[in-house]
């Protein structure tokens, strides 16, 4: 069996490829220069079997075609963030990306890699849900910590849970903070990280951060991630509740998130399906 892997930022791509091979994937990887980590080719070399490495630019979709093709690959998954801020500027496309610009209804994040993942299948790559390989890691519903949110919280999700989703709807961002009923951050191309921290600065200790997916979120891209770094960042900002929306975010280094949440007394919560848009 053979998969490729559209290597980005992060852990993503590393789990992503851990968890193909154990399946027995025979994995080849495009790693976008601009973002993915050098450690890839470690990582590809040091598995069984081993896995292939590219080095390609983002703008370059007609090499990362070529490659695949040259693999036998007619199956990938996209894993790893890729800046929003990249995606708009410095990107040189060659003649393949430049076909993408055509079908494109608006210059969105979702808008582009849809069409991307068009082009993709017309040139016999289908972009695959990029969860798939690791359920696990998908948040749970219901409380995830040894501690539970009070009431006040309780009442700062509901509140934010619709502002939230019709933010993800807009597809502006897919995190808020709150407190007291009142929005105090909402993330556009910063990322999560950087919202939690204006969040501190703007009103102190006792911010809840709902991370929300879209609503029909494709589960091919931009799935939402949180990790061991969201809670520390979290710490320093004074933010005591996380909410995400289970079977929906990816939740790396999960065992020592939850361990860091319960020492600083951070409440990790998982809104059901179920619960989606009735706040």
């Amino acid at each position: 069996m053979k998969l490729g892997l559209i290597a980005g930022n992060g852990r993503f791509p590393f789990l992503v490829l851990d968890a193909a091979r154990a399946m027995g994937y025979d994995v080849t990887i495009v790693a976008i220069k601009e973002e993915a980590s050098t450690e890839i080719d470690q990582a590809a070399r040091a598995g069984s079997p081993p896995a292939t490495v590219h080095w390609t630019s983002l703008g370059l979709l007609g090499a990362w075609l070529e490659i695949f093709n040259a693999a036998g690959v007619s199956r990938a998954v996209m894993a790893g963030q890729v800046k929003h801020t990249k995606i708009f500027g410095g990107i040189v496309p060659d003649l393949t990306a430049l076909s993408v610009l055509t079908r494109l209804r608006s210059r969105n994040t979702d808008a582009i890699i849809a069409a991307v993942a068009d082009v993709m299948r017309d040139h016999g790559v289908e972009l695959v849900d990029s969860t798939a390989l690791l359920q696990p890691l998908l948040a749970a519903p219901g409380v995830m910590t040894r501690r539970a949110p009070t009431e006040d919280e309780n009442q700062d999700l509901m509140f934010g849970y619709r502002m939230a989703d019709t933010i993800a709807g807009l597809d502006i961002g897919q995190t808020i903070a709150v407190k007291h009923r009142a929005v105090v951050a909402v993330e556009a191309m910063e990322g999560t990280d950087e919202t939690i921290s204006r969040a501190g600065h703007l009103a102190g200790p006792g911010v809840a951060i709902i991370k929300v997916a879209k609503p029909g979120q494709d589960m091919r891209f931009d799935v939402p991630i949180v990790g061991l770094a969201t809670i520390q960042v979290m710490r320093s900002a004074g933010a005591r509740l996380l909410s995400l929306d289970a079977g929906k975010a990816l939740m790396f280094e999960r065992h020592e998130m939850v361990s860091a949440a319960d020492e600083f007394g951070i409440a990790i919560v998982g809104r059901p399906a179920a619960a989606k848009g009735t706040a």
